[in-house]
């Protein structure tokens, strides 16, 4: 199919940056026009970087959808790590449109699968997949998304969580001092309050604050001008900085196993995609036994779970192809 009469516009709204771009469909894949990258915190809400982009490029949008870093209901996001409302019926009348698609942005981000190329996926485990069998979404970034994808008979049909938002869960002496140490700062402690780049600074300071590793100071006066769960990831794989190592082995490890725990509540023998913008910097690391070992160390269902394929998605504009295709009508949006 293709239709270069019809041109959408596309969101991607997260908690560090905001992409839109604009799309026609040709032969059933959506074709980028053109995109903008804004920097989500300098602006007051979507709607300000939607006219911005549409001052820049003009354009008669026949549809639009945006995947949206927080929850949805009833047309409407109050978004997890940004101080916006996007409202639905707000963005209808900013493009002049009947309905603007909003969707979670790991459901956008699954529905994007479907437009991926091969060499946009790394594979870490090669499993024994099931062509129709479940399959999982985990993306740690500004913060922890988590969907899940149901073969429907014709394609994958993701469905929406919050599970990054569910009670971090300790599996040892180390994990359990970490939850006692966060809970200092905060009355519920989330998979996303370690499993996030805010998340990967905890463990940081929780190493150093509990005595297990010195901060040179360097560092110390990098973290305060710089973005830290950037500084850590660079020290502990560029500079070999032990306590920035044992921060994101740490890291690497609670990935794994949330991952896993995905696997099996969702019952993945479709397999498990990592997204989000942490997994593409560190493949190595997670080739290596911290998250592959933590991922299977189920018990009884250690078995299942090698057998699950596992990639990382390394194409940073999945959750924008994907609202594309639900703009395009392949998909549906959420209520």
């Amino acid at each position: 199919m293709t239709d270069e009469s019809k041109v959408i516009l596309a969101g991607d709204v997260g908690g560090t940056h905001t992409r839109l771009a604009c799309f026609v469909l040709i032969n059933g894949r959506p074709k980028q026009l053109a995109m903008e990258v804004y920097p989500s915190r300098q602006y007051g809400g979507v709607e300000e970087i939607v006219e911005r982009f549409t001052d820049t490029y003009p354009q008669t949008f026949s549809a639009a959808c945006f995947g949206i870093a927080g929850p949805i209901k009833n047309r409407i996001c109050k978004t997890s790590n940004l101080p916006w409302v996007v409202n639905g019926d707000v963005l209808d009348g900013c493009l002049q449109l009947d309905q603007v698609g909003l969707l979670n942005d790991l459901e956008a981000n699954a529905h994007g699968i479907a437009a991926l190329e091969q060499d946009d996926f790394v594979l870490l485990n090669p499993g024994l997949s099931n062509p129709t069998g479940n399959r999982g979404l985990i993306s740690a970034g500004t913060g922890l998304g988590e969907a899940a994808l149901f073969w429907n008979g014709y394609r994958y049909q993701p469905l929406s969580s919050e599970g990054g938002h569910a009670d971090f869960a300790p599996r040892n002496d180390l994990e359990i001092d970490l939850l006692v140490y966060l809970l200092e700062s905060y009355q519920h402690v989330s998979y996303e309050r370690v499993l996030s780049g805010p998340g990967l600074h905890n463990i940081y300071k929780f190493l150093v604050a509990t005595g297990r590793g010195e901060e040179p100071a360097w560092l110390r006066e990098n973290l305060e001008e710089q973005d830290p769960g950037a500084v850590i990831s660079k020290a502990a794989l560029e500079q070999h900085v032990p306590i920035c190592e044992a921060a994101l082995d740490l890291f690497v490890s609670i990935y794994g196993a949330e991952a896993g725990n995905l696997a099996l509540k969702v019952l993945a023998t479709g397999g498990m995609f990592i997204g989000g913008g942490i997994a593409p910097k560190m493949i190595e690391m997670l080739r290596r036994p911290p998250f592959v070992s933590a991922f299977w160390s189920k018990g009884r269902m250690t078995m299942l779970l090698k057998d699950m394929p596992i990639w990382v998605i390394v194409n940073d504009q999945a959750a924008l192809l994907g609202a594309a295709l639900v703009a395009f009508g392949q998909g549906e949006p959420t209520p």
